[in-house]
């Protein structure tokens, strides 16, 4: 990644002496441009995140030149009103004009700004909207559960084993888990055959049983309880544990909950993304790490030193709703992707763009079609004109 704050060399001044009129070249923002001449930003606002991506596109896919995350908290206090407090719009739009500063710097060409669930459910949505375009000067797309889950399966595409025909992706946000039953067709290429949203994230189920005491046994198992009452039915209606028994489903999570417990699993000082996302993991080992963890106060979570403040907080009722989803698929192994929504819509305004590329190079094929065709009808008319 290039530093656009890095010290420009030292001019030579004998050169200046005989150009005096020469300047030093100027940084161009837009240096991070691709052959074609595009970047890439986008935005995903969730119930506890704000995050960005600024790409260009490769022989690969794409290449990250940019990112950022922070803890907004924008859900914060749903629980007892479904409204954004002022807090909360303050935090996210500081946020937000960060990432703004840094998609100017790179000079990005086709941006995508979402909200989800916080933004969903709440009664001032719409105003936070048009605060946000005020004050940051952005457009926030509230997308619908629908669009979430096909974003997320796009984002993690790659990682989906076609040795499976079908899986089970889940993304445990803030406000909401989103489950996703995929599978490959013909051209082995994954598509959604259903999914589920459910309204139960870390941070609302966080809020209703605390976080500061070690939780119950009780409150952990009616966690689990209330999020197997969404996945049961989901369940009987696709059957899904006649594909598991054949070994033939893939189960893969996204999100900060399982990305947490491999790191940990992993004995991680610090967390090192190359080697979580992708990474196999047996189903056993993080629901090992979520029953010690379950037993732990904030403090206890807290010393384990390779587990941030915010995550200490959240991540036991992220480890109820994993817990609840290997209860009802038991599926040995589990995918790990340090990846979703965000990398769902690099790849989705990428293709939109090659459509539009592919388009406008179609058009202008035909036009040189008829061009010559006009052309060479001229010709000969000319001839036959010329031999009488």
């Amino acid at each position: 990644m290039n530093n656009d704050n890095q010290d420009k060399s030292t001019p030579d001044t004998r050169s200046e002496k005989k150009r005096p009129d020469r300047r030093p070249r100027k940084r161009h923002p837009q240096k991070d441009k691709n052959k074609n001449g595009h970047v890439y930003g986008v935005i995903d606002l969730g119930t506890n995140n704000c995050r960005l991506l600024v790409a260009v596109q490769n022989s690969q896919g794409f290449k990250v030149i940019d990112s950022f995350s922070r803890i907004v908290r924008l859900g914060e206090g749903f629980s007892e009103g479904k409204k954004i407090t002022e807090s909360a719009t303050e935090r996210t739009i500081s946020a937000l004009k960060v990432c703004v500063d840094k998609m100017n710097r790179r000079g990005v060409t086709h941006m995508w700004n979402v909200a989800t669930q916080a933004c969903r459910e709440a009664e001032n949505g719409v105003d936070f909207v048009k605060a946000v375009e005020e004050n940051v000067n952005i457009k926030l797309n509230i997308i619908d559960p629908k669009e979430e889950a096909r974003l997320a399966v796009m984002g993690c595409k790659a990682l989906l084993d076609t040795k499976y025909n079908r899986g089970v992706v889940f993304d445990i946000g803030g406000g909401s888990t989103e489950v996703i039953w995929v599978e490959y067709n013909h051209k082995r290429r994954p598509e959604i055959i259903d999914w589920i949203s459910i309204p139960l994230g870390v941070v609302n189920l966080s809020e209703e049983y605390g976080t500061k005491d070690a939780l119950s046994d009780a409150h952990y198992i009616e966690m689990k309880d209330r999020i197997k009452e969404h996945i049961v039915p989901f369940e009987e209606t696709h059957n899904i544990s006649d594909h598991i028994t054949e070994n033939n489903v893939q189960l893969m999570g996204t999100s900060g909950t399982v990305t947490t417990l491999t790191s940990m699993h992993l004995n991680q000082t610090y967390y090192d993304r190359s080697a979580v996302d992708g990474a196999w993991m047996k189903s056993s080992d993080l629901i090992d790490i979520c029953t010690d963890l379950a037993k732990m106060d904030f403090k206890q979570r807290l010393a384990l030193n390779n587990i941030g403040n915010d995550r200490a907080e959240l991540v036991v009722a992220g480890c109820a709703i994993f817990d609840a989803i290997v209860d009802v698929w038991p599926i040995d192994d589990v995918r790990v992707a340090d990846r979703g929504i965000r990398e769902g819509m690099l790849h989705d305004l990428m293709d939109q763009q090659r459509r539009e590329n592919n388009k406008k190079r179609r058009k202008r094929n035909r036009k040189r079609y008829y061009l010559n065709r006009k052309k060479k009808k001229a010709e000969a008319q000319n001839k036959e004109e010329a031999s009488e």
